[in-house]
């Protein structure tokens, strides 16, 4: 089960990627295996004590016998040069690292995949439609043109 964050490649230009591991409690596991969360309005922080999640939020699992708060902090799993930097490239050039996926490696371990992002302009929003538009009708051209 994946989760993705479609909004992040609207609204943000991805300049690079990184992978890392979420810290999670075991209800918070089986909710997204079931794929009940949300990473839509989420972030990336750089604290000093590492990276975190902020506004992933996770479903409480209707059979867990401990109540935790759906809008705790995530702590990522990252090395200390991964860190550092990330921290460079955010204070550098003024990035924002998001959460692009959410996903189940083979081991079965949690792990979400991150973007160094640069925040898009109304302007370029309105150009990625225009592109997006323009390659649909190409490509129904070119199916029209396989039938005929």
């Amino acid at each position: 089960m994946a989760i993705d964050n479609k909004k992040a490649f609207f609204s943000y230009d991805i300049l690079e990627t990184i992978e890392a591991g979420i810290v999670l409690k075991g209800p918070e596991v089986k909710s997204l295996r079931e794929g009940r969360a949300s990473i839509g309005d989420a972030y990336a922080r750089v604290d000093a004590d590492g990276i975190c999640l902020v506004g992933f939020q996770i479903q409480p699992y209707p059979c867990a016998l401990e109540k935790i708060d759906p809008m705790r902090r995530k702590r990522l799993l990252l090395k200390k040069r991964e860190i550092s930097w990330l921290r460079k490239k955010i204070e550098e050039r003024g990035l924002t690292v998001v959460p692009l996926r959410v996903y189940f490696n083979k081991r079965g371990l949690a792990k979400v995949q991150l973007g160094l992002a640069r925040g898009k302009v109304a302007r370029d929003k309105r150009l990625d439609i225009k592109k997006r538009e323009l390659q649909r009708d190409i490509e129904r051209g070119m199916k029209r043109r396989i039938r005929a």
